[in-house]
């Protein structure tokens, strides 16, 4: 598939790279279909590039990446509509954001990806997890959830 996007251009992607968000995210519910790319400067980074909209890519990062001890609790409620029934099919990331001259993750919100269908859901955690959590800080480590 070939799409256009305002941030790398004209690109060619795999249908491999391409992810199905039945209820899009929260404010962007008509974008549901997304391909999901590597950043060519930044092995750390990835990119939620609409498929339909030009100008909308959202940073994602692994959250473990960034934080070692990060553990999500997800009610199954929210889990049901991706129809994971193994956990070792689900891949977690969370949207990178800049906040003035600050880079946050929100570890409130993951994004939830079962690998196996290629259909994703932002979902929200249970526990005390920040929505903005920043980078490099030097924040004491959160605590982890069972």
């Amino acid at each position: 598939m070939r799409i256009t996007t305002s941030r790398f251009g004209r690109i060619d992607v795999d249908d491999a790279d391409l992810l199905t968000f039945p209820a899009g995210l929260p404010g962007l519910e008509g974008c549901r279909e997304w391909a999901l790319l590597a950043d060519a400067t930044n092995d750390a980074l990835g990119w939620l590039q609409s498929t339909h909209r030009p100008d909308v890519a959202l940073a994602v990062v692994s959250p473990r990446r960034f934080v070692p001890g990060y553990q999500v609790r997800i009610p199954r409620s929210e889990l049901l509509p991706l129809a994971i029934d193994d956990l070792r099919e689900a891949q977690v990331v969370v949207i990178l954001s800049r906040n003035g001259n600050r880079l946050t993750i929100n570890l409130k919100a993951p994004i939830v990806i079962n690998l196996a269908t290629r259909t994703g859901r932002q979902v929200v955690a249970s526990g005390e997890h920040p929505l903005q959590f920043e980078l490099g800080s030097d924040r004491p480590p959160m605590k982890q959830s069972a």
